[in-house]
């Protein structure tokens, strides 16, 4: 008595899910130190920065569970990388690609990132908190201002990383 189409199909697609889970790549989750951060406009600045921002921008990622599952895992770590490759705020004593950007791309709702809401509410800013944020970024050295972009991505620290 053999098993039938449909219940072949749905074993190899649970031992797939289950070998999957053994590919370590997306498996890390470990953070790098914080080696230096920019000098904050305020408290609260880096506040709502670190509820918007730090999880893909910093070496302070939240891994929340779902991140320990393959294939989403690998996704997850490919936006962490990308993320702190462009703006990592714990390695302020490195170039930043694009740190002269962080506050125009915030105030045209670049980020955060409209997939990355629903699963993070806390992220999701207020207009007034937007705008302090904005405002904070805007004044925080090296961070950019609202406005007054470079007309190329990353502004001088990042022509120092090209």
């Amino acid at each position: 008595m053999g098993l039938s189409r449909r219940k072949q199909v749905l074993l190899a697609l649970v031992a797939a899910v289950l070998g999957i889970q053994l590919v370590p790549y997306g498996r890390s989750h470990q953070n790098p130190p914080v080696l230096d951060e920019p000098a904050w406009a305020s408290p609260e600045t880096r506040a709502l920065a670190v509820r918007a921002c730090f999880d893909c921008h910093s070496n302070q990622t939240v891994w929340p569970w779902y991140s320990h599952v393959a294939p989403i895992s690998w996704g997850i770590q490919q936006h962490v990388e990308e993320g702190r490759s462009v703006l990592n705020v714990s390695e302020w004593n490195r170039p930043q690609r694009e740190a002269d950007d962080a506050a125009e791309t915030v105030a045209e709702g670049e980020m955060p990132p409209a997939l990355y809401l629903p699963l993070h509410p806390a992220s999701r800013l207020s207009d007034a908190e937007r705008q302090i944020l904005l405002d904070g970024l805007s004044a925080t050295p090296g961070l950019g201002r609202v406005g007054q972009g470079t007309g190329r991505r990353g502004g001088k620290r990042g022509h120092d990383a090209d």
